[in-house]
């Protein structure tokens, strides 16, 4: 790597800039990378849902990614919504050509509001094609009911046990979120293969909770290529995140449920 990390993220829009590829650039920005996109959807939502979707055709999706990455290799990849099985193709045949050191799988399948962002035909590609490729899924607990057909796990136990049946599916890593489970803490489990860790950090009580998994992700994207380790790389941006939520309720966008904070730690 030389300069600083270029990180691109792979994604749907979000107009509202709380999620998708506007919130991975804020996170880049927000960590010191330098933020590229490939757009694979374009997504009419804000804070209080999504109104519509246009797919962009995979064909195009592909131009995207050979006319940036023969230029700019990327030094870690985030991926998002892929909103079809076509598209979910095209990016796997990206990464098998251009092999960037690091892939971040974020399976976005449903937003918040209940909207689904992939198509239910398109799962068995994404678990078929692209998760094999990742070196780091990062599924919430619905999403991973989701890739198992299983229900979602209720208690911690039951998260540990679809943790291990996701490696089961060929990934290298999961970092399951837990944060749909009660309590006064989240707790998320990072699987290796070689090592089970449960992180933990303190529930923020707020409502404004827009675009969480898209910037936990991302931050890990920017932030594994200047770290030792995924657990390092993770930790680290488990702690911007609660950051962001900490300080989301100062920002009064929108009238659903608002973003997290991405530049918390410089206005």
């Amino acid at each position: 790597m030389t300069g600083i990390p270029k990180v691109l993220s792979i994604a749907g829009t979000d107009p509202s800039g709380g999620a998708g590829i506007q919130a991975d650039l804020k996170a880049f920005s927000a960590l010191g990378a330098y933020g590229m996109t490939v757009v694979t959807a374009l997504v009419a939502q804000t804070t209080t849902g999504v109104r519509a979707i246009h797919e962009v055709p995979a064909e195009f999706v592909t131009q995207q990614l050979d006319t940036l990455l023969t230029d700019v290799p990327a030094d870690a990849v985030k991926i998002g919504m892929l909103s079809d099985a076509r598209v979910t193709r095209a990016v796997a045949s990206a990464l098998r050509a251009y092999r960037p050191p690091y892939v971040v799988l974020d399976p976005v399948m449903v937003a918040k509001s209940g909207d689904r962002l992939l198509a239910a035909e398109a799962v068995s590609s994404l678990r078929e094609e692209l998760l094999p490729l990742a070196d780091l899924i990062t599924p919430n607990l619905p999403e991973a009911a989701d890739l198992l057909g299983e229900p979602e796990a209720k208690t911690l136990d039951e998260m540990r046990d679809q943790a291990r049946r996701l490696l089961g599916l060929g990934v290298r890593r999961v970092l399951l979120k837990g944060g749909h489970l009660d309590g006064e803490e989240c707790v998320d489990l990072l699987l290796t293969g070689e090592e089970e860790i449960e992180m933990t950090a303190p529930r923020v009580p707020t409502r404004n909770t827009h675009g969480t998994g898209c910037t936990l992700s991302s931050a890990i994207a920017a932030l594994r290529p200047r770290h030792e380790g995924w657990p390092d790389a993770v930790r680290a941006a488990k702690d911007y995140l609660t950051g962001a939520l900490r300080a989301a309720d100062t920002l009064g966008v929108g009238h659903g449920r608002g973003p997290v904070h991405h530049f918390h730690a410089i206005w």
